[in-house]
């Protein structure tokens, strides 16, 4: 019967145990054999408390909420727990512990999830792999010899493995909906705002990252957006308020969508793989089978000069974490930079000298991004599109040392070229499984709302699920 309910997604975990056929110590118990078991080949899970979380069961420390007694993993970054570690996988930040929880740390627990650990992320969560130097690689379980993306990769790993039913992750071009592809789960990437960074982080480089999970189910996502929604006290952003139950609005019929597909990069310089662009087409006719209207529509974006700004963009968030920690330990950003990985050494090369004009310029750009954005979701309601250009590439696929520092942050750029778009605008988007490809690889497809629209975004997704369930 354990086996079987270790199966089942977060929201089934939890009616097991409302039903008293198991107990929360048990699934814990068995959580974390399983992860003994498995972890040793996926190097999902970096950071163990095991005895932590047992003993918060075992004092009945754990919440009534929707998900009492579930076991559930932290990203290792931006999520504190208290008396943890938060190392972002860099050396830099090894062996240093938290004094405080993260607000979403505090409503995760609120839900009744009991955080037993943290997964695996690339160092300084910067690329769309996770194979850091300080932790070694995590591994997909569809195949070991591949990444299960990033930054969320362990996450990812975890769930897809078969460790935990969800998992934290965040997303800052990508970092949910990439790994939720190569792995064959969903990830949202909510509206700009939806979930608190606080109390430690506000403006995140005009507001791109977004919290939530990966999941087995669209429910799961749903439910816990529901219990982890919201604003805190200082956020410099908020998002359009949503009253009533995401996880309710998954039982109200869908009118006829406008559907508006491509599968041509938002930048230029890469193409998608065929057989991500022929589940992508496959998905569209699929939608329109169930009643909506479909159109093949091109996105108000230039692919040529969206590369050069976000290309130029990005490494501003590595660079701004070697230059707070060469403040804080009063030491230079070339120390510092000196101590990374490959990888973010050349991206701290890129960043660290740009002019503040130049960043604030390229938010202006973004801004206009989102302008056009919300001008193109009058006309359609949802855009259909891959989420990453590829299937899971190998382990290595990336590494400076082997194809150099220039080329390696090229593909970095390429695995961005659909996801980072809801980024810079705000925008929910979502990867929702969709099939493979012939070598057995999972395919994500990418649906993307209005902002605000992430109901929308889940009862979709929840359509498409249903359908995929039945042909199954």
């Amino acid at each position: 019967m354990m086996n079987e309910i270790l199966s089942l997604d977060a929201t089934g975990q939890a009616e097991r145990i409302a039903a008293g056929d198991v107990s929360p110590i048990e699934l814990l118990d068995a959580t974390i054999a399983r992860c003994e078991e498995r972890n040793p080949v996926l190097n999902a899970v970096t950071v163990k408390f095991y005895d932590m979380a047992r003993d918060a069961v075992k004092a009945g420390r754990v919440p009534s909420g929707p998900f009492h007694g579930v076991p559930f993993l932290l990203k290792d970054f931006y999520a504190h727990k208290a008396d943890t570690p938060t190392t972002a996988s860099s050396a830099l930040l090894a062996g240093g512990v938290m004094d405080h929880d993260s607000i979403l740390t505090e409503r995760f627990e609120a839900a009744g999830f009991v955080i037993f650990g943290k997964t695996n992320v690339p160092e300084m969560v910067s690329i769309g792999t996770t194979e850091p130097l300080l932790y070694g690689p995590s591994r997909n379980p569809v195949d070991a010899e591949h990444t299960p993306g990033g930054s969320s990769g362990g996450a990812a790993a975890a769930v897809a493995g078969g460790i935990v039913a969800a998992a934290h992750a965040n997303d800052g071009a990508g970092s949910t909906r990439i790994p939720a592809s190569y792995c064959g789960l969903f990830g949202l990437k909510p509206s700009r705002a939806r979930i608190t960074l606080g109390p430690d982080v506000g403006e995140s480089i005009g507001g791109i990252t977004s919290e939530h999970v990966v999941t087995r189910s669209v429910r799961d996502s749903a439910g816990i957006l529901d219990a982890t929604k919201g604003a805190a006290p200082g956020d410099p952003y908020v998002a359009p308020a949503f009253s009533g139950s995401y996880l309710d609005s998954l039982h109200r019929p869908l009118s006829c969508l406008r559907v508006a597909v491509s599968i041509d990069p938002f930048f230029d310089g890469c193409t998608t793989d065929p057989q991500v662009g022929a589940q992508v087409l496959k998905a569209a006719a699929l939608l329109q089978s169930m009643g909506h209207e479909v159109s093949e529509t091109a996105t108000p974006i230039n692919p040529a000069e969206f590369r050069e700004v976000f290309t130029r963009f990005w490494p501003i968030t590595v660079s701004r974490a070697a230059f707070g920690l060469a403040a804080a330990r009063n030491t230079s950003v070339a120390e510092i930079a000196r101590q990374m990985e490959p990888i973010n050494q050349h991206m701290i090369s890129l960043g660290i000298d740009l002019p503040a004009v130049q960043y604030v310029t390229d938010l202006v750009h973004f801004q206009d991004l989102a302008r056009r954005m919300g001008t193109f979701f009058q006309q359609v309601d949802v855009m259909l599109t891959p989420t990453v250009i590829h299937p899971a590439p190998k382990l290595g696929y990336y590494d400076v040392d082997r194809i150099g520092a220039g080329r390696a942050y090229d593909r970095v750029m390429d695995s961005f070229a659909f996801t980072c778009l809801a980024n810079v605008t705000g925008l929910p988007a979502a990867s929702v499984p969709f099939g493979h490809t012939k070598e057995g690889l999972p395919v994500g497809i990418q649906i993307t709302a209005a902002l605000g629209q992430e109901d929308l975004l889940l009862r979709l997704a929840a359509s498409i699920e249903k359908q995929f369930r039945q042909e199954a």
